[in-house]
C-alpha cells in the first residue's frame, strides 16, 4: 500500500493510503487519535465518499481530497453508514463544501441528518466529553438526502459501483457498502472495532445493542463472499470471511459472560472484567483499550453495557 504523507495549513500529520487502485483511505486523525476513524474516496469517472467522520474532522477529509487533487463538484455521493457522529456527524458541514453531492444514508437516519439536534443531544448524554471532540453535526438540506434502502446501487462510473447492504444489529439504522470493482465492503459498526496494529476486532455494541439482529447481518455480510473488508475503524483488512465468523463467535462469547454475569448479580465493571480476562482478541490489546482515549469509554462501559440490557430485555441466544 502507498502511503502519502502531508501536512495541513496548522501543521497537523495527515496520511492518505491508497488501498485499491480506486480507493484510498484518509486518517482523520480526529483529536489527534491515529488509526482510528477513516474516510474512504472512491474514484471512478465521478467521486464517492464512504463516511465523513465527525464535524471536527471535515477540514481533514477536504485537506485529503485535496492532495488527491479531487476538486469538491466532482464529488458526487458521501455515503454514511449510520448517523453516530464519528460516522456522519460531519455530513451537514462537508455538503456546504460539495455543491454536487447528495448524502446516501438509511431511511430511519434521515430524519436525523436533515435535523441533528436531537441527536446531538442524546450524544452529549451518552458520549459526554467525546461528543465535544467530536463536534456538533449540521443539518444537511433534506433535498441532498437519498434514503436508502437494502438492494439501492449507485454508479460512480468506471465499473465503481457502491451496493448498500441493509445491516442493523449496532444500530437499528445501519447500512454497510458492498463495492463491485474491489469485491470489498464498507462495514461501518456492523463488524465491530479492527484494531490494525493487533490484527484483532473487538465489539461495538452500545445499547440499545440487538445481538440476535447483528448476528443476521454479519451472516448477510459473510454470503457476500467479500474479498476485502474496509472497517471504518479502522483500514483494510483481509481474510474477510474468518474476520466476520470470529467476530460472531466473539458476540456470542460476549453475551454468555453477560448473562452468566446477570444471574450471579454481577456489577457491569466485573462483567466488562471478566470479558477482558476471557476474550482472547481483547487480550492482545487490554492496555491499548484501556489507555485509548475513546475506546476505554466505549468498550469497556458502553459495549458491555449493550450486551447486559439485551439479555435483561430477551434472554439468551443459542450459542
Amino acid at each position: 500500500m502507498t502511503i502519502l504523507k502531508f501536512y495541513l495549513s496548522n501543521g497537523v500529520k495527515m496520511h492518505i493510503t491508497k488501498i485499491e487502485e480506486h480507493v484510498h483511505l484518509i486518517d482523520l486523525e480526529t483529536a489527534g487519535i491515529k488509526n482510528f476513524i477513516a474516510s474512504y474516496v472512491l474514484t471512478g469517472k465521478n467521486v464517492a465518499i464512504v463516511e465523513t467522520g465527525p464535524a471536527f474532522s471535515v477540514s481533514s477529509l477536504l485537506s485529503g481530497l485535496k492532495e488527491l487533487n479531487i476538486k469538491p463538484e466532482e464529488v458526487a455521493y458521501v455515503a454514511v453508514s449510520h448517523i453516530h457522529l464519528d460516522h456522519g456527524g460531519g455530513a451537514g458541514t462537508l455538503m456546504k463544501y460539495l455543491p454536487k453531492a447528495n448524502v446516501i444514508v438509511h431511511r430511519r437516519g434521515a430524519p436525523h441528518l436533515a435535523n441533528p439536534k436531537k441527536l446531538w443531544t442524546q450524544a452529549k448524554e451518552v458520549l459526554g466529553s467525546v461528543a465535544e471532540m467530536y463536534g456538533k453535526p449540521e443539518p444537511v438540506p433534506e433535498e441532498r438526502i437519498i434514503a436508502a434502502t437494502d438492494g439501492m446501487s449507485f454508479n460512480i462510473g468506471s465499473n465503481v459501483e457502491l451496493k448498500v447492504v441493509e445491516t442493523l444489529g449496532h444500530a437499528s439504522h445501519h447500512l454497510s457498502y458492498y463495492e463491485t470493482l474491489s469485491e470489498g465492503i464498507f462495514t461501518g459498526d456492523a463488524a465491530g472495532i479492527y484494531l490494525n496494529k493487533f490484527d484483532v476486532v473487538v465489539p461495538t455494541t452500545p445499547p440499545p445493542f440487538r445481538l440476535d439482529i447483528a448476528l443476521a447481518s454479519l451472516n448477510k455480510l459473510i454470503n457476500l463472499k467479500p474479498r476485502h473488508l474496509y472497517y471504518s475503524h479502522f483500514g483494510k483488512a483481509d481474510n474477510p470471511i474468518e474476520k466476520l465468523q470470529s467476530y460472531a463467535h466473539q458476540l456470542k462469547l460476549w453475551a454468555k459472560i453477560a448473562k452468566q454475569g446477570i444471574e450471579n448479580r454481577e456489577t457491569l465493571e466485573a462483567i466488562s472484567k471478566r470479558i477482558f480476562e476471557k476474550d482472547e482478541a481483547v487480550q492482545k490489546a487490554a492496555e491499548y483499550i484501556k489507555t485509548h482515549l475513546v475506546l476505554s469509554k466505549t468498550v469497556t462501559n458502553k459495549s458491555v453495557q449493550g450486551f447486559v440490557e439485551f439479555v435483561e430485555k430477551f434472554g439468551s441466544i443459542s450459542t
